[in-house]
């Protein structure tokens, strides 16, 4: 047996048929699918968001009036309803044109008149099943095309989402953006997404602002002539010089000195630059990209940054959520630093236990991204074991009362919040696995799919 053919046999075939005799001739004819039987709506309504099926055989005349096609259609409609993306092929009579054409209008797939030839029939679910699983990686790595705009940015976090369409939407323009947040949550990553996803053909330069002394930011900003300075042995472009078409990330730019705000905010007004020692006007096409932890407002009202300049740096200002109020952000990104650093310490797949997901999940991540990446690179290297506990995380396991917390994700709550926050947590638990996330919740994989869209949850 193929790998296909394996394939196709662990997915279920549901087949809707009232008469036992041919329920038992497609089942044998059937024989290399999981075939689940249906006699009437009610109960192919019922199988269906039982087993998820992907394909579905579908006699039109169903009881209780199986001389008529009204409970057929009936049928039809209703498995549509619940996954448009299913497969369904109806079985007809040889004279039933016109009730075939109205089923492929309905969005049936394919439709065959009986009696109907059993290699005919296990072809064509074949070829259903086949398409069902192209569209599904499809529309996955469409997905996948969506956020490649912003490279490592894992989330599914609606502020953090939030912020990734405006990027998309500012990235082609010239403004100035400021981006706020505590440190680790990836400023840089978002900076770099935002060169990235613009048109600009230069370089993405990087400079932290805080880590730097005072007497050697301004050389290092803007660059020096040959003798400005006892050392200073040649000519050298500074960062905003380097980046010169590109893009300038200034980082931790709430600790620059008020000296360089002032020489910042005249480059940012007349976008040319002097270097030290030089009295050439030198013309610079770049985009400034600011990004802080403290807060900007404060220091201006403290006389610690200048006002004028913090409007010319706020543009566009993003505020990025620290990873404690992402919800089910530190599961997803864990397992997609688990996938990353496994393969790079060249270790098998790694997985985690119950008690690291809880963890996880309670933890307040003060250090945010950074500091979970860092628990997780360790975790890697060190744990004895495929199956991370929280004590390989080095994490405490959550307290009774948090685990009754967590206890509470399903589906009970019925407003958009509570059912946003389990959907959610419930992805980022089984890494996106949506039919392990349908188990958790309770629910069919047709009804997470509609869930996840009236959500708007990618």
């Amino acid at each position: 047996m193929s790998n296909a053919e394996r394939q196709q046999q662990q997915q279920p075939l549901l087949i809707v048929e009232d008469d036992l005799s041919l329920q038992k001739q497609l089942k044998w004819s059937l024989d290399r699918f999981e075939s689940v039987v249906a006699d009437d709506v009610a109960s192919a309504v019922l199988q269906f968001r039982r087993h998820s099926p992907a394909v579905v055989t579908m006699d039109l005349g169903l009881p209780p009036d199986a001389d008529s096609v009204s409970e057929g259609f009936k049928c039809l409609e209703k498995l549509l309803e619940l996954d448009r993306n299913a497969k369904v092929i109806v079985l007809t009579g040889q004279n039933d044109q016109d009730n075939a054409l109205r089923a492929i209008r309905m969005g049936a797939y394919d439709f065959l008149a009986k009696p109907v030839d059993p290699d005919v029939l296990a072809l064509t679910v074949e070829r259903a099943y086949r398409l069902y699983e192209l569209q599904q990686e499809n529309r996955r790595l469409q997905t996948l095309q969506q956020t490649d705009v912003l490279g490592g940015l894992v989330t599914r976090d609606p502020g953090m989402q939030r912020i990734c369409r405006s990027i998309e939407k500012v990235a082609p323009s010239n403004a100035t953006v400021l981006l706020l947040g505590e440190s680790g949550t990836g400023k840089e990553l978002l900076a770099q997404g935002v060169h990235d996803a613009s048109k600009r053909k230069g370089r993405f330069i990087a400079i932290n602002c805080a880590a730097i002394p005072e007497t050697l930011l301004e050389s290092e900003l803007f660059g020096y002539e040959k003798g400005a300075f006892t050392g200073a042995s040649k000519t050298t472009i500074g960062k905003i010089e380097t980046a010169n078409g590109g893009t300038l990330m200034l980082d931790e730019i709430g600790d620059l000195p008020m000296s360089l705000q002032a020489k910042l905010l005249r480059f940012l007004q007349e976008r040319t630059i002097e270097r030290l020692g030089g009295r050439q006007e030198i013309g610079i096409d770049v985009r400034i990209i600011g990004a802080t932890h403290q807060d900007l407002k404060r220091h201006i009202a403290e006389g610690r940054f200048r006002e004028d300049l913090y409007y010319r740096l706020a543009e566009i200002v993003l505020e990025i959520p620290p990873l404690r109020d992402r919800v089910g952000d530190a599961v997803l990104l864990t397992h997609a630093f688990l996938r990353r650093f496994a393969s790079e310490q060249r270790r098998p797949a790694m997985s985690l236990g119950e008690d690291a997901i809880r963890a996880l999940e309670t933890y307040k991540w003060p250090g945010n991204v950074r500091e979970l990446q860092n628990l997780v690179k360790r975790a890697t290297i060190m744990a004895d074991g495929s199956r991370l506990s929280a004590d390989d995380l080095g994490l405490a396991a959550p307290a009774a009362e948090e685990d009754a917390e967590l206890a509470s994700l399903d589906l009970r709550a019925v407003r958009e919040k509570a059912e946003r926050q389990a959907v959610v947590a419930a992805l980022a638990r089984t890494d996106g696995n949506v039919a392990r996330t349908a188990e958790i919740l309770g629910v069919s994989r047709p009804t997470l799919y509609d869930l996840m869209s009236r959500l708007q949850i990618k």
